[in-house]
């Protein structure tokens, strides 16, 4: 897990996650991206990836959006300065990536969304926005100059006929450095402006899904209120190993949101878990066109990463969600499974083979290849 200097997990949690920003310093100590610029220039021409090229300053506040996949003319065509790549849900591709995810899994795992990164040249940025979902930014290369403020975050204060949620008045509160290794929190709805300050700058965006109430309502089929604005607030998140459970205060959190207390008991679990439709249709494809893999004893296997998992007691019954369903699993322990659900992957005996070849029958499995 990351190492917040100065102060612990606990206190991160009380005094920080969702109420206030903070610079972490040396928050991964020694880190370097394990992506290249070329690299991740490379996956921004693949198909599978969703990436964007960003033009523009803050001092002329006049910027540009292109959308990938792009080509080597794309790059070609670049400023030597103020552009910014950003690609995202590298966690899904990339092996070190996804592993990444697990320093930060005193957050529970069904609430993280997906890892983007990005490359910026010299004064790259993409403007002072803010956004409501929570965002770890660990800096992987060069120097990134971050601005903060929590005055006019609303949706009246955008620059007019821009392709991008820039805001037009941005009053810095605080300015920091982040250098590699170091993380800038962003909780929900507090601004920020990220511009590099060398040639070549790498950032890690590792950000946490927001719910809003009617994207909840809608789930449910339930009439949504357009003038609801509200969105999920986490309740007081302890610091356990228990990364994939959802215990009973997240869900009467979502009770309190909606202001109805009378909803299934297994809708907040089916939510949270459900795929975006884009890592849907890839898993689909997987479960379409290739085959499961074939379970043997003593072999370690990975769950897939784009699939979401969560597990919650109702009744004192263990209840597994898999990417927006239940999952039945029969005459399996459940510390077996719950270990599974928490770490994502699985060292196969003859006690947990059955779960093993449950989720490879789903496709969901992958097998672990030892690291060279």
């Amino acid at each position: 897990m990351i190492c917040p200097g100065g102060i612990s997990k606990e206190e991160f949690l009380n005094e920080y996650w969702q109420k206030k920003p903070i610079l972490i310093k040396n928050a991964i100590p020694n880190f370097i991206s394990p992506l290249s610029p070329n690299e991740l220039a490379g996956l921004s021409c693949e198909e599978e990836f969703e990436s964007r090229i960003i033009k523009g300053s803050i001092l002329k506040n006049i910027w540009t959006l292109e959308n990938g996949p792009f080509n080597d003319n794309s790059f070609k065509n670049t400023p030597n300065n103020e552009w910014t790549l950003l690609v995202q849900g590298v966690d899904k591709h990339v092996q070190e990536i996804y592993e990444l995810i697990d320093e930060f899994n005193f957050i529970p795992r069904w609430r993280f969304d997906d890892v983007m990164i990005s490359f910026a040249s010299l004064g790259g940025s993409v403007g002072p926005h803010y956004d409501h979902y929570d965002v770890f930014l660990l800096q992987g290369h060069g120097k990134r100059k971050w601005q903060i403020s929590s005055i006019d975050c609303n949706p009246n204060n955008y620059v007019p006929n821009s392709p991008l949620r820039i805001m037009e008045n941005f009053e810095i509160e605080k300015t920091w450095v982040a250098e590699p290794g170091d993380i800038v929190y962003i909780p929900p709805g507090i601004a920020h402006h990220g511009e590099s300050i060398d040639s070549e700058c790498i950032t890690l965006s590792i950000g946490y899904r927001s719910y809003s109430a009617n994207e909840m309502l809608e789930s449910l089929e339930l009439t949504i209120d357009k003038y609801n604005n509200s969105y999920y607030e986490d309740p007081l998140w302890l610091n356990s190993n228990s990364s994939a459970e959802i215990p009973y205060s997240a869900i009467e959190k979502s009770h309190k949101l909606l202001q109805n207390s009378d909803l299934p008991d297994t809708f907040f679990g089916c939510f949270v878990t459900k795929l975006d439709p884009l890592d849907e249709e890839k898993l689909n494809e997987i479960v379409a066109f290739e085959d499961p893999v074939v379970i043997k004893e003593s072999v370690t296997y990975n769950l897939h990463p784009l699939s979401r998992i969560a597990y919650q007691f109702i009744d004192k019954e263990l209840v597994v969600f898999i990417n927006g369903n239940t999952l039945r699993i029969n005459d399996i322990l459940d510390d077996s499974i719950i270990d599974f659900c928490n770490t994502r992957k699985i060292k196969v005996n003859d006690k947990n083979k059955p779960l093993a070849i449950q989720f490879s029958s789903l496709s969901l499995l992958e097998e672990t290849h030892p690291k060279i």
